[in-house]
Order: structure tokens, then C-alpha cells, then sequence
């Protein structure tokens, strides 16, 4: 696989999955109401640090944050840098929101989130190359038949996306419980070792939760619900 230079066309994924789940309760829908126009991605444009934040700060962007525990989390632990979340899936946007007011007053809000309800490659071809310090994409959804296979995210054309908005050194993270998913990524991501260099010496160094890396509501389902095994790979963006 040739690194993506800028100006190179991408080939990406169409966007897979259902968009609402269960009626959301009445607190979930004031957030959605009130909070979210807030600290929603603009519609048009570039994303940058300074539309978002207004200064320099390191970008941070989490690909389908679920119920926006891990987001919330590394934000609360880097309240200097600066974190966009995508989620296509409104009940986990909702719970995102209640996460980012504060968890019901635990905690004082967090300023330094922006949400995009929908697609984030579209979010992510507006960021400029280079831009991002990390982007996470934890326990996407395996699409685990054969002929679904080009519908999951780990693919070469978002992988080269991810590759362009990275700068130099910037962080790769990737999470899942799902053996199938997993021969895949680890296919894939061997096309990409002129782009992404695999910080792994030992096994146990993606069998275990690295330090720094919040434990999401989907893991914990996937170890006491089904007794599955974890995996975490952390990639650098070569130079």
C-alpha cells in the first residue's frame, strides 16, 4: 500500500447500521435539545483547532464513541486538548451529552467536546491533513459475514484517511473483542506499515488495556456478558 498524499483520492465506506434505538427519557431529550446545538460540529467547512476551540490545542477524534464513556474520559483526563466525537446512533449521542454535562453533577461539565450526530469520515475528510494527535476507533461494529467485510471501518480507504489527518507521531488506537474483526484489522493494517508503525513488543502489550485508555461500556459487556478476550493495538503515524 502507497502512503496517501495529499490531493489522492480515497476510496470509503458507505455508512452501515440503524440510527435510533429505544425512546430516549426526558433528560437524554433535553440534552438533545439544548446541549447538543452547542457543541455541534459545524455543518460546512474546515474543522480545525481554531473553529472548534479558538487556540492551537491537540485534536482528538474518537470514529462511533458509543455511549461516549472513553471520549468523556480521556477529555476530563486532557482538559488542554481538544476532542470530536462522530456517533451515527442518537440514543449514544444522548448518553455522550449526559456524560459531557457532568454525569448528573459529579463532575463539572467538559468544555473542551464537539459532537457530529452522523458519519464521521464525512467529519473526517474536512479536517485538515496532518491535524489530529490521536483518533480512536473502539469496538466498531464487525460486520462479520464475509460479504459484509468491505462494510467495516478497519478497510484501506479510511485507513488511509486515517493515516492523512494524523500528524507525524500522532496515535492510532483501535479496540476490539471480535476474533473475525480482529484477523481483518491485523490484514489490513499490514498493507500500512509504510504509513503506521505497530507499538507492540510483546503479546501482553495488546492483550491488556494500555494505561490511558478508558475502559467503554461495550468492553465491560464484552468480558462479564460473553467472556470474551480484548485486544488494543496502538499504531504511530510514521513521518
Amino acid at each position: 500500500m502507497t502512503a496517501h498524499k495529499p490531493g489522492d483520492p480515497i476510496t470509503l465506506n458507505r455508512l452501515y447500521g440503524r440510527s435510533k434505538g429505544k425512546p430516549l427519557r426526558a433528560g437524554q431529550q433535553g440534552l438533545i435539545d439544548s446541549l447538543l446545538p452547542r457543541i455541534a460540529m459545524p455543518g460546512e467547512g474546515p474543522v480545525t483547532s481554531q473553529v472548534l476551540f479558538g487556540d492551537d490545542r491537540a485534536l482528538h477524534f474518537e470514529i462511533g464513541f458509543g455511549g461516549g464513556e472513553h471520549m468523556a474520559a480521556r477529555a476530563d483526563m486532557l482538559p488542554d486538548h481538544g476532542f470530536i466525537g462522530a456517533e451515527p446512533f442518537l440514543n449514544g449521542v444522548a448518553q455522550a451529552l449526559v456524560h459531557v454535562d457532568g454525569d448528573g453533577g459529579q463532575r463539572p461539565p467538559l468544555g473542551n467536546v464537539r459532537i457530529h450526530h452522523g458519519d464521521a469520515l464525512e467529519v473526517l475528510q474536512r479536517i485538515p491533513d496532518g491535524s489530529l494527535s490521536f483518533l480512536y476507533l473502539l469496538h466498531p461494529d464487525p460486520w462479520p459475514k464475509a460479504r459484509h467485510a468491505k462494510r467495516r471501518m478497519m478497510n484501506d480507504g479510511p485507513v488511509d484517511l486515517f493515516a492523512a489527518k494524523l500528524k507525524p507521531g500522532g496515535e492510532f488506537r483501535f479496540g476490539t473483542d471480535h476474533a473475525v474483526y480482529l484477523r481483518h484489522a491485523l490484514m489490513v493494517m499490514r498493507r500500512h506499515t509504510d504509513q503506521f508503525e505497530w507499538l507492540c513488543d510483546a503479546p501482553d502489550q495488546f492483550q491488556q488495556r494500555p494505561a490511558g485508555w478508558p475502559e467503554t461500556r461495550y468492553e465491560v459487556k464484552a468480558r462479564t456478558v460473553y467472556n470474551h478476550e480484548v485486544w488494543y493495538f496502538r499504531y504511530r503515524r510514521r513521518a
